[in-house]
């Protein structure tokens, strides 16, 4: 029995701490298990803001690492402590150490653009078609390859200093335990990676003259990293040890772990800034259709694959919000929800990962710009601007489903939608709508009971996967959604598909 603030706790009962880090925001969660379901505790919530310096967008990479220290500062106070930490990130990005071990700078923002033009730069040396079957992902600007190639070519002074190459959740698991290692679900998110070997591909790093001495060991999402280093428990005040664990630490691979069903065949929406529209598969599907479709094969937990499509998502009102507070108009997210019901349907749309809407600036004038440009009414008001942003998301996500299914040869009768976006129930009908099928909402915190999941698993408290969805399906309300007006949709998505490009 452990005594602490007078109160006596379990030995058995493990409690684990999450760190999940948002575009715009990061919260510490402390979870255990308790009569079947996982109880969550949030002890820290701080911002996780972008750093312009000069015409380079970078993250605050040691900020980030000190608010990690103070959620667990925090969490420490609480009954129980935690016994381990578990950091989840967006994907791609990345930080560099030199020959002692020292970060070089603090990482590069994705939405930075220095990957401008790198695609065709790359396919150069490696053409498309062969870069796709050996990684089997989808191509995206942003990709730690075109990242990582942008500095070949404009700063390869900053490559012939650095030694190794460490994904964000990685560089922060390093800085805490000082080992260096590198999680497979964020590895298969460089493009840097052999889908079928599961091995960083030499053959690309060879193309792109990319020192493979940069890249370390791959390791499974689950795997203990090692211990918090005694010098920062102590800088901290933590008496007790923790263990840090390499959790499905792509933010996208935690929350499909929280999927709350027990089908082996089965869809999904990780909805946030990002929508990941997907299908967890135990092989990778790389051809011809998959290839032109640009279909990605992101890895999953337990070395699985999700076959999905990245697809701009809510960062589509996010941007238009901070461009209407800009411009002294300030809404709650409930109230741009209000002004969408309210405007006329289906009179405008636009294709949501055209390029011009990847950047920060002003959404909705690149909104009315491409409205005009493809001879559609241009969207007024904020109303149209919000009900266009969303009607067409829904429309895109039955364009990917439609994709998916084509490829596999499966249909899904369900479409399971989870993380921060289903707080939007406008969403989640229209993608009910549109997509014509049944959608199952929920959990809201996907990502980090994903995370808190991995972490339970690996620490024995939970048997696998499917447990831990069940687990997490007992744990946290769903909310269901059916399809309305499908021949009005059906018209819509014809109407959608003629601006696609």
């Amino acid at each position: 029995m452990i005594l602490k603030g007078g109160v006596v706790l379990s030995e058995k009962r493990k409690q684990v701490l999450a760190f999940d880090f948002g575009a715009s925001s990061g919260r510490g969660i402390l979870g255990h298990l308790e009569d079947g379901k996982i109880v969550m505790e949030e002890v820290h919530r701080f911002s996780n803001d972008p750093v312009r310096v000069g015409d380079t967008m970078h993250w605050d990479t040691l900020r980030q690492y000190f608010e990690i220290k103070q959620g667990m500062i925090k969490a420490n106070q609480k009954e129980g402590g935690f016994d381990s930490i578990g950091i989840d990130t967006w994907g791609v990005d990345f930080g560099l150490l030199d020959e002692h071990g020292s970060l070089l700078e603090s990482a590069v923002h994705y939405r930075d653009d220095r990957t401008l033009g790198m695609q065709e730069e790359v396919f150069k040396k490696i053409p498309s078609d062969k870069l796709y079957g050996l990684t089997g992902i989808q191509f995206n600007d942003f990709n730690t390859i075109f990242q990582l190639y942008s500095l070949v070519q404009k700063r390869p002074w900053l490559l012939e200093r650095a030694k190794t190459l460490l994904l964000t959740p990685d560089l922060f698991n390093y800085f805490f335990t000082g080992e260096k290692k590198a999680e497979y679900t964020m590895v298969t998110t460089t493009q840097l990676m052999d889908a079928e070997k599961q091995e960083w591909s030499d053959e690309i790093m060879e193309a792109l003259n990319i020192s493979r001495e940069l890249f370390p060991e791959i390791v499974q999402s689950g795997t203990v990293v090692g211990e918090v280093k005694k010098e920062i428990l102590d800088e901290l005040s933590i008496e007790r040890p923790a263990k840090v664990i390499a959790v499905a630490s792509h933010d996208t691979q935690s929350a499909v772990v929280a999927v709350p069903t027990q089908e082996d065949d089965f869809i999904f929406i990780s909805c946030g800034t990002w929508s990941l529209f997907g299908t967890e598969l135990d092989k990778p599907v790389i051809g011809q259709d998959s290839y032109e479709f640009n279909v990605s094969n992101e890895g999953g937990h337990g070395g699985t694959y999700n076959f999905l499509k990245n697809i701009i998502g809510l960062w589509l009102a996010q941007e238009s919000r901070r461009q209407w507070i800009r411009e002294g108009k300030e809404y709650g997210f409930g109230e741009l929800e209000v002004m969408a019901q309210q405007a006329e349907p289906f009179q405008s749309f636009i294709d949501p990962d055209s390029p011009e809407f990847n950047t920060t600036g002003d959404i909705p004038g690149r909104i009315r710009a491409f409205c005009e440009r493809t001879g559609q009414k241009v969207p007024e008001t904020i109303g149209d601007i919000m009900c266009c942003i969303n009607q067409s998301l829904a429309l895109k996500y039955r364009y990917a489903l439609e994709q998916i299914e084509t490829i596999t040869g499966k249909h899904f009768n369900m479409i399971n939608m989870i993380g921060g976006g289903i707080q939007s129930k406008l969403l989640c009908q229209m993608t009910a709508s549109a997509n014509k099928r049944k959608v199952l909402a929920g959990p809201v915190e996907a990502t980090a009971l994903g995370n808190i999941a991995v972490q339970l698993m690996a620490l024995g408290e939970i048997k696998d996967v499917k447990e831990a969805r069940q687990i997490i399906a007992n744990s946290e309300k769903t909310y269901e959604y059916f399809p309305q007006d499908p021949e009005k949709w059906d018209a819509a998505y014809e109407k959608f598909k003629t601006i696609l490009k």
